[in-house]
């Protein structure tokens, strides 16, 4: 299939990269930067473009992995192509694109990309969404042909699947970035952590996240909790954290004292 890709921050990369892997070809790389257009479009063997109005129409499809406030206005550039266009957002509705056209989708792709470490695609979930059956299935054959891991999610599916991802990956990560600071605080190294962080998450492979869950806040050990807050003075905001998320384990999980 000849795809354009829209973008070339992390999404577009791991994309192209997998796409051009499975023998598809990338026409066109499109970025508001030539240079990181021109980055990407020599990894993947495409035309490098900065200017909108160079967009060829020889391709089969459009994947747009841009910003999600950026994709209502860019599609305006796509109005007098007659292609397939998706966008890879997680909390856009397909509506955004059916507005231009009927031949509209979604191809979502459910993992944290970085440039710098290599995924692989045929273990990410993709979850697709069709304008119609044809459709549907055209991004379906496209989605299998780089990952094993394929499903139909409606938009509204995919935003309580983005919802639920943020909580799961990006706030989670944003507390290991709590967990350094406090132990850099103390001249401590961030990799005692890591074990322990490692089999947290390997622990969630088999079993339900509820019914793994340890710590002081579901033991309900107020001690514990309070000479955590106290260790936390002079920091109202993750004192202010501590207790919700420790009041909304306790909520959840009602053992008695001692249990864990």
């Amino acid at each position: 299939m000849r795809i354009t890709i829209i973008g070339s921050g992390n999404v577009a990369t791991h994309l192209s990269a997998a796409f051009k892997n499975a023998g598809h070809r990338i026409a066109q790389v499109y970025s508001r930067s030539m240079h990181n257009a021109a980055l990407l479009a020599y990894h993947v063997g495409a035309e490098a473009i900065d200017n909108p109005e160079d967009i060829n129409a020889d391709t089969d499809i459009f994947i747009l992995a841009i910003k999600d406030d950026a994709i209502p206005e860019f599609l305006q550039h796509l109005s007098s192509f007659d292609k397939l266009v998706v966008h890879t957002s997680g909390a856009v509705d397909m509506q955004e694109i059916l507005k231009l056209t009927d031949k509209a989708g979604v191809f979502y792709p459910l993992q944290t990309f970085s440039k710098t470490k290599e995924v692989n695609f045929w273990d990410v979930p993709l979850c697709i969404e069709g304008a119609d059956e044809t459709v549907t299935k055209t991004l379906e054959e496209l989605a299998r042909s780089i990952s094993n891991n394929v499903y139909r999610v409606n938009s509204a599916q995919r935003k309580v699947l983005h919802l639920a991802a943020v909580f799961a990956c990006n706030f989670t990560n944003h507390l290991y970035g709590i967990g350094e600071q406090l132990l850099a605080g103390r001249n401590m190294d961030f990799n005692m952590l890591r074990p322990l962080i490692a089999e947290t998450a390997d622990k969630i492979k088999e079993h339900s996240p509820a019914d793994v869950q340890t710590g002081p806040a579901v033991r309900n050990d107020e001690f514990t909790m309070q000479a955590h807050l106290k260790m936390l003075e002079g920091k109202p905001g993750l004192q202010e954290l501590y207790t919700l998320l420790s009041q909304d384990i306790i909520k959840n999980h009602n053992k008695p004292n001692g249990d864990k």
